[in-house]
C-alpha cells in the first residue's frame, strides 16, 4: 500500500509535466487584419479561427483599423507571443513589406490573405481572381449599357487590390472608349474604401458633368452606397448602372431594390478555410499544396492560390448568395413587399 502511494506521488509531477509540453506545444497562429469596420470581415476572422482550431491551432487576432503604423505594431507584438505562421490582411500593400521582413528574422513565414504584400519575400498569397473580379464589375455593366458615360470609382489606393480591380475593369472598358462606344468621364479612387469618400467625389463628378453618368463601376458595396446616395440627390438612383463587390447586406437590399445593378460575391467560406489549411501547413514547415499560379510582387513571383468570384445580380441572388447562407432572405428582401419575395432557395 505504501508503495502504491509513493508511486502516485513521483508519477503525478511527471504527468503534470508532461500535459504541460502539450499545452506550449500547441500551434499559434497570428491573424493581423486591417480592419473590422468592414462587414464582411468578421465573418473571414470567425471562419478561419474556426477551422485552424479543428486542426488544432490557436489564431491570435489584431485589427489595426486601417492604421499602417498600428498595424506594424501590432505584428510585431504577435510574433513575441511565440506564433509559428503570421496571416497578413494588408491595409498597404507597400508598408507591410516590413511585417515581413520582421516575421522571417523571427523565422515566422507569412501568409498574404485576400491581398498581395509588395516588395516583400511573403512566402504565399490566397485572394480570389482580382483581375477577374474587375472584368465582371464592368461587364455586367455593359452588358446592360454598351454605349455611354462611364465612372470608375476605385477604392483605397494603397490596397494592392483595388488596382488589380481596376486592371480587370480597364480590360473591358478601353477597347470600347478606343472605339467611341464609351466614354470614362469619372476616374477616382476612395481612400480607405470608405463610401463619405466615394460620395464626395460623385458629388464633384456629378456637377462637373451635369448629371450626365450612365453607369459607374463600382469596386465595393460600400463605395457604391457612397455613389447611388449621391446619384439619389440628384433623382438618378435606379437610373444610372452601379456595380458593387463582396454581397454585403446593404448592396444587396439596394439590388432588389434597383438602384445597385449587381455585385460580385466572393465565398468567404472558401477562402477562409483554404487560408487557415495553407497558415497550418505552414506552421508546421510541411509542404504546401501545388499553388493556382504566381503572382509577381515587384520583388518575387509569390506562389498563389487563386478562387473563383461569382457575378450577383437581381435574378441570381436567391441562387447564390442566399441559398449559401451567406445574407438571409428576411434580410435581404425586408423593404420588398412579401408577395413580391421571390421562391425560397431549395434545400
Amino acid at each position: 500500500m505504501k508503495k502504491s502511494k509513493w508511486l502516485i506521488v513521483v508519477l503525478l509531477p511527471v504527468l503534470l509535466v508532461g500535459c504541460g509540453r502539450k499545452d506550449s506545444a500547441k500551434i499559434k497562429i497570428g491573424l493581423s487584419m486591417d480592419t473590422l469596420r468592414a462587414a464582411r470581415w468578421a465573418q473571414d476572422r470567425d471562419i478561419f479561427t474556426k477551422r485552424c482550431g479543428e486542426q488544432g491551432a490557436e489564431v491570435l487576432v489584431q485589427s489595426a483599423e486601417s492604421n499602417d503604423a498600428l498595424q506594424n505594431s501590432q505584428s510585431e507584438n504577435l510574433l513575441t507571443q511565440g506564433i509559428q505562421c503570421l496571416v497578413v490582411i494588408a491595409h498597404n500593400a507597400k508598408s507591410c513589406a516590413s511585417i515581413v521582413e520582421a516575421a522571417h528574422k523571427a523565422g515566422v513565414p507569412v501568409l498574404a490573405y485576400d491581398r498581395l504584400v509588395l516588395d516583400s519575400d511573403v512566402d504565399a498569397y490566397v485572394s480570389f481572381d482580382n483581375i477577374k473580379v474587375g472584368e465582371m464589375q464592368a461587364g455586367e455593366l455593359v452588358k446592360r449599357k454598351p454605349k455611354g458615360n462611364y465612372v470608375l470609382m476605385g477604392g483605397a489606393p494603397t490596397d494592392y487590390n483595388a488596382i488589380l480591380f481596376r486592371k480587370g475593369q480597364r480590360l473591358v472598358l478601353d477597347p470600347l472608349a478606343a472605339k467611341g462606344d464609351i466614354k470614362i468621364v469619372g476616374d477616382q479612387w476612395s481612400n480607405d474604401w470608405l463610401a463619405v469618400n466615394a460620395l464626395k467625389n460623385m458629388e464633384n463628378i456629378l456637377t462637373r458633368t451635369n448629371n450626365q453618368v450612365d453607369a459607374v463601376v463600382d469596386s465595393y458595396d460600400g463605395t457604391a452606397g457612397g455613389s447611388i446616395q449621391a446619384l439619389a440627390a440628384q433623382k438618378l438612383a435606379g437610373k444610372v448602372l452601379v456595380s458593387g463587390q463582396d454581397a454585403e447586406l446593404a448592396g444587396c437590399q439596394r439590388i432588389v431594390a434597383g438602384t445597385q445593378t449587381m455585385t460580385v460575391y466572393k465565398p468567404v467560406r472558401f477562402l477562409a478555410a483554404k487560408a487557415a489549411d495553407l497558415a497550418v501547413l505552414l506552421a508546421k514547415k510541411q509542404p504546401l499544396p501545388p499553388p493556382t499560379g504566381k503572382t509577381n510582387n515587384g520583388k518575387i513571383d509569390v506562389p498563389s492560390y487563386f478562387l473563383d468570384p461569382i457575378a450577383v445580380d437581381k435574378d441570381n441572388m436567391v441562387s447564390t448568395v442566399i441559398a449559401d447562407g451567406f445574407q438571409k432572405m428576411e434580410d435581404v428582401y425586408k423593404d420588398v413587399p412579401k408577395d413580391q419575395w421571390p421562391a425560397a432557395p431549395k434545400k
